[in-house]
């Protein structure tokens, strides 16, 4: 039986009542937009990360860019952004009007570090946007001790755990993606952005709903970017389920190492004190295309996700003509992403390592 990548149906599967009942609570209140389920969200989700403050927005990619600016970010300023990432973790910033400034990760972690993060700081840096990839926590309090405001890229993080806290908390700010694959997702797109700053917290509130605290009075060039109420609904009902869900997911991990996996490729490494909630597994290779064929004849879902980095990609090449980042060049070239889910089976676990093992 074929092996998916992700598994969005089983983890909801036991929860189909309780997700029918928050849709009717929707519509049996009539409202659709900034009303009670997305304010109880908001409380919620913030009381879960462990800060004063959550604000619900479109998507994941818009948190980036009005967190960055309600940060103080704008026209002749820089931010330093890993290339190892997803296009929209650098797509966000020349919204603000300020420049990308790509650096190089840690090809052990796939995270950004302070002394990868130093070698792009200038004078015109900004901010700093540390991605939590695949759900594993960069080294924000290091990053940090650069002296310039960090925002997390958490959009693969939710669940993920530290010693110094959730991510969304550990820094100025932090942005996640609710997109319906990630660790907590709703049932289309949705984002949120989290912070211990009241100030940043109240403009992220004014810039989401077109730069206005009142509907009467417009301060600010702002966005229509609003977590409907319908999709706080339903990420209310998983938001209890999550660290559930995470736990599974360390479990598959830990799994993963037992059955051998790591004897034939190069596994994942957590940054010092953290657990991630791993919204992908990702391992590597040298030649990993062997490793492609043999999961594809197995029928066993896999997929590259960062084949060609953001500093190579042609909408960002007046922004890196000059970027050298070797360990981002390696990592795309080694990298495939396995199968990952809460609901993975030791059977299926075995699958994969097996057909891994034949091939390498």
């Amino acid at each position: 039986m074929a092996i998916a990548l992700f598994d969005t149906h089983g983890p909801l599967e036991p929860l189909r009542v309780e997700l029918r009942a928050a849709i009717e609570r929707v519509l049996d209140s009539g409202h659709y937009i900034l009303g009670e389920e997305v304010r109880t969200f908001e409380r919620e989700f913030a009381a879960y990360c462990g800060c004063a403050h959550a604000v619900g927005v479109a998507n994941g990619t818009e948190a980036i860019t009005i967190a960055l600016r309600a940060m103080g970010v704008g026209p002749g300023d820089e931010v330093i952004v890993p290339s190892f990432t997803f296009y929209a973790s650098a797509e966000a910033i020349p919204p603000t009007g300020a420049t990308p400034v790509f650096c190089d990760i840690d090809p052990d972690t796939y995270c950004v570090t302070a002394e990868t993060v130093r070698a792009a700081l200038s004078p015109r840096t900004k901010a700093i946007i540390a991605v939590h990839l695949f759900g594993n926590l960069a080294p924000i309090a290091e990053i940090q001790a650069l002296g310039v405001p960090v925002l997390e890229d958490a959009a693969q993080a939710a669940g993920s755990i530290s010693a110094a806290g959730r991510p969304g908390a550990l820094a100025l700010a932090g942005t996640f993606s609710f997109f319906p694959s990630k660790n907590l997702g709703c049932f289309g797109d949705g984002g949120a952005i989290t912070t211990n700053d009241p100030d940043i917290a109240e403009r992220v509130r004014m810039l989401r709903f077109h730069g206005s605290r009142d509907k009467l009075d417009y301060e600010l060039v702002g966005y229509n970017s609003r977590l409907d109420e319908l999709q706080a609904a339903v990420l209310r009902t998983q938001l209890a389920h999550l660290d559930l869900w995470a736990d599974e997911r360390r479990r598959v991990a830990r799994r993963y190492e037992q059955a051998g996996l790591g004897e034939v490729v190069r596994l994942p490494r957590a940054t010092q004190g953290s657990s991630p909630a791993w919204h992908l597994y990702v391992v590597a290779h040298p030649q990993v295309k062997r490793l492609e064929s043999a999961l594809a004849d197995a029928e066993i879902a896999h997929k590259a996700y960062y084949r060609k980095p953001v500093h190579h990609q042609p909408a960002m090449a007046r922004f890196a003509a000059s970027a050298e980042l070797p360990a981002t060049d390696q990592a795309a070239r080694t990298h495939l992403a396995i199968p990952m889910s809460p609901t993975l089976t030791s059977e299926q676990i075995s699958q994969v390592t097996d057909a891994a093992r034949r091939a390498l």
